[in-house]
């Protein structure tokens, strides 16, 4: 049955994906975040500071509870410095080559204490989580660089300073100034694993993923967009089959299509506001060279819900989705825009699987920025978050 909302939904998009990401002739090969580099070259400063020495090699936790071994680039004294050079895998980073520099001194006061130098950007705007004005260094990675320091440096305090030569002008080819980021790059990562989602072949395997359900006779796809997304829809769904769950990264359009011909029932999409938001506004492929977030979407929900003007135009105005979620959450509106969002997810992706031949039941579910509550979904019953 065609919902009622289908006449205000906007036009479908699927844009092609860019031409450097078409093409790779060899298997995937992941490689390491900057957030994973910079807690490695952390690693090794606090390592020359505490001995004295510049380690070859260093191991790194990573959030997955597994450690993995670094080479350490080049160091030296005064302060105590050591440069990692970043591997990206197959993914078409900016960022690939770059060489992470920390550079690690003595404080009195047990603290871990971090700072962004050169090459490092700096938050302008609210919205991404970080404090305005500090150094655009990712809560993860600055989990994973100071466990780094204190597991060389032991309780002893230390001032840390991650460096990127040639960052500032790496983020000309990001998205940094349009989110409020200047003067470098981000130090990002939520696993320290660099996983090439944004090339043929992460689509190929998507659609892969989605012949193998339906092989074994899965009737259901869950699609996330990455590891904490997945890790909530498996929360949620207990009792679906392991197969069921699929990273579809920015190939939402492809994993329906492929639903669509092997005869699927069922979709259920958990993703975080952006890519939701994305696919609230028609686009099915969302690699972020080929869309971007659409806040007058995000302003018209606060306005209907009865935010008032000033808060509108914010959202509007905002760089990041991000920004419209803390908006609605401090002013009581999150529960019933999100829950908006989501239906009109489902209705795009209905509305999307119905053009390539068949229409699906699409069920969608928001979870918050940690992926550990569902804030609003198409099923009340989802929902494990409640406004206070």
């Amino acid at each position: 049955m065609s919902r009622a909302s289908d006449e205000a939904q906007p036009p479908l998009r699927e844009p092609d994906l860019p031409r450097t990401a078409k093409v790779r002739p060899k298997a995937l090969r992941t490689g390491f975040t900057t957030g994973a580099c910079s807690a490695a070259a952390a690693r090794a400063a606090a390592q020359l500071l505490a001995t004295g020495h510049l380690p070859a090699t260093v191991d790194v936790l990573f959030p997955d509870g597994r450690y993995r071994r670094f080479q350490v680039d080049s160091g030296s004294i005064g302060p105590a410095t050591a440069v990692v050079v970043k591997d990206a895998g197959d993914d078409p980073d900016v960022t690939h080559g770059a060489r992470m520099t920390a550079s690690v001194t003595a404080r009195d006061d047990g603290e871990i204490v971090l700072h962004g130098g050169e090459g490092v950007g700096v938050v302008t705007k609210p919205g991404l989580g970080l404090e305005v004005g500090g150094p655009a260094i990712n809560p993860v990675p600055r989990e994973m660089i100071t466990n780094a320091v204190r597991e060389a440096f032991g309780e002893r305090g230390a001032d840390v300073t991650i460096t990127v030569p040639g960052g500032e002008k790496m983020a000309y080819k990001t998205t940094n100034r349009r989110l409020g980021i200047f003067g470098g790059i981000s130090i990002l990562g939520t696993t320290g694993i660099v996983r090439p989602f944004s090339t043929a072949s992460w689509r190929s395997s998507v659609e892969q993923a989605v012949s193998v359900l339906a092989a074994q006779g899965g009737r259901v796809a869950v699609l996330s967009t990455g590891g904490r997304t997945e890790k909530a829809a498996m929360r949620l769904l207990p009792d679906e089959p392991e197969v069921a769950f699929i990273e579809v990264g920015d190939f939402t359009g492809a994993a329906l299509r492929r639903a669509v011909e092997h005869g699927l029932d069922e979709v259920v999409f958990v993703g975080m506001i952006g890519k939701l938001t994305k696919l609230a506004s028609g686009v099915v492929m969302t690699h972020y060279t080929r869309s971007k977030v659409d806040t007058a979407l995000l302003g018209r929900l606060t306005g209907e819900f009865g935010g008032d003007p000033e808060q509108v135009a914010e959202i509007e105005q905002a760089a990041t989705a991000r920004r419209a979620y803390e908006v609605w959450q401090h002013s009581g509106l999150l529960s019933a825009c999100a829950h908006r969002l989501c239906g009109q997810v489902a209705a795009v992706l209905e509305r999307f699987s119905e053009e390539c031949g068949r229409r699906l039941r699409v069920r969608v579910a928001m979870v918050d920025f940690q992926g550990e509550h569902v804030v609003a979904a198409t099923e009340a019953r989802w929902v494990t978050w409640q406004s206070r």
